[in-house]
């Protein structure tokens, strides 16, 4: 992606290639996939708060090396209130209550319930922002929440493994992150996307593992080889890299696209948890999470353009 500066300080950006485009969205949509499994492995060997606080300050100073160059697009003095704000609601409260959260949960389920923001971030684009509410969007909010109905009412009957505080801890994380989504949505006119995403993870990390010192023991987490090539790859792969390729899609008016295609991610995390976790998967369980895929996916189906006559 080549960034050109307008005379006038606007940022151009020339779009990626369809090629391009396939090969970052199937990217993200694997990795972010395989981070659902992978981060409840992890949890086996540093406690939850730790652990949230350690993958997302590696991340943001990993981010690092990509943010210092745009040093002249920080403008902290004037935006660190956006900043401290998406430091609060993208990674205190969303990664704190999915890290929790998903130690009550298969990680497939937990995921599917998770990417139910799609769903909210329809409901609040409508209120907040002005965009268009219509029937397909209607109907898809409809199933998203008998999906979860579903959901929670095999719960009981699933050998334990399920609990209605997973759900609840699941669809919170689902709640803080469609709200941080409509609040960047809002102020990205104020900031530069690879330092706010950068930052918000550099705040949310520090405050998070300061909170784990204070409540957890560093003593508890067991620095096996398993482990730490886990954290590597959540920190550099799921968190940085993750979010640089999601930024650059938006960034090169694929953000449609990639809200389209975020269905998959349950799936693969589903997938993975399955064979490799031995993560139960029950009729129930599958009812549920049809509805919730479908209903993730007529949210935000692109809109076909009529062509016009020229």
């Amino acid at each position: 992606m080549l960034l050109l500066l307008h005379p006038k300080g606007r940022i151009h950006v020339q779009k990626l290639s369809k090629q391009q485009t396939v090969f970052l969205i199937i990217f993200l949509v694997l990795v972010w996939g395989i981070n659902w499994p992978l981060s409840k492995y992890a949890l086996d060997y540093m406690p939850p708060v730790l652990f949230s606080g350690v993958r997302t300050l590696l991340g943001g100073v990993l981010l690092l090396v990509a943010a210092i160059p745009r040093y002249r697009r920080l403008r902290f003095k004037e935006t660190w209130f956006i900043y401290v704000v998406s430091a609060i609601v993208n990674v205190v409260l969303y990664y704190g209550l999915q890290t929790i959260g998903i130690q009550y949960l298969p990680a497939g389920l937990f995921s599917a319930l998770v990417f139910l923001q799609p769903v909210l971030v329809g409901i609040f684009s409508w209120l907040w922002l002005g965009e268009l509410m219509n029937g397909l969007k209607v109907t898809g909010l409809v199933l998203g929440f008998a999906g979860v109905g579903v959901i929670s009412s095999g719960a009981s009957g699933a050998s334990g493994h399920i609990s209605i505080a997973g759900v609840l801890l699941a669809l919170g994380s689902a709640l803080c992150w469609a709200l941080g989504t409509i609040y960047v949505k809002k102020s990205s006119a104020k900031v530069d996307n690879i330092w706010l995403v950068t930052l918000q993870l550099m705040i949310g990390g520090l405050f998070m593992t300061g909170l784990g010192t204070v409540t957890e023991s560093w003593s508890d987490v067991e620095w096996s080889g398993g482990f730490i090539a886990s954290l590597l790859f959540i920190s550099i792969f799921v968190i940085a890299l993750g979010w640089l390729v999601f930024y650059k899609l938006m960034d090169s008016g694929e953000a449609s696209k990639v809200a389209s295609y975020t269905f998959l991610i349950p799936l693969v995390a589903i997938l993975i948890g399955t064979i490799f976790l031995h993560e139960p998967f029950t009729f129930t369980l599958l009812i549920g999470l049809v509805f919730v895929l479908c209903s993730i996916y007529m949210v935000n189906r692109p809109r076909r353009l009529q062509r016009s006559s020229v």
